[in-house]
């Protein structure tokens, strides 16, 4: 199942569809006002089903996942010298690959659950998402959305 993340421009306190391979909407995600990132997740039918908070009293920036308002797990940047490296603290998944050319995997023990990457020949921001088991597509697309806020914040605090 592949999922493609289409963000428009200046999206910070916007609003943005995640659609199929047959470019159907499948999520839509809506940045709410917090102190740190907040992001909200809806399904076709606008059901709030997930959210992604970013823990704003931490050194390195954290972001906590819950799906249907229950914690599901954690995504963190971990102190690293020349690459970016992140741990990621759900369901003994890992991130493997190259997050800052934003083509990388989501991995466990058992082989690849997603393959990510950013399509740079678009106006807007453009992400694949190819997850190999459709139930896994909500879990993968929420550390996507984490790493892109983990990103987003990096950039305004270099700013």
């Amino acid at each position: 199942m592949k999922l493609i993340i289409k963000q428009r421009l200046l999206s910070v306190l916007d609003s943005y569809n995640i659609f199929d391979e047959y470019d159907h909407v499948i999520y839509t995600v809506k940045s709410r006002l917090s102190f740190g990132h907040k992001l909200e997740v809806y399904d076709a039918s606008n059901n709030h089903i997930a959210t992604i908070r970013e823990e704003v009293l931490t050194f390195l920036p954290r972001f906590k996942m819950y799906v249907d308002d229950h914690y599901i797990g954690s995504f963190c940047k971990k102190m690293s010298l020349f690459r970016p490296k992140y741990i990621l603290d759900f369901n003994d998944w890992s991130i493997e690959g190259d997050v800052f050319g934003w083509n990388y995997s989501i991995c466990s023990r058992k082989g690849v659950i997603a393959s990510i990457h950013k399509e740079v020949l678009h106006v807007m921001d453009y992400y694949v998402i190819d997850v190999k088991d459709p139930q896994d597509a909500l879990y993968a697309m929420l550390i996507v959305l984490s790493i892109d806020a983990e990103k987003c914040t990096a950039q305004s605090n270099a700013n």
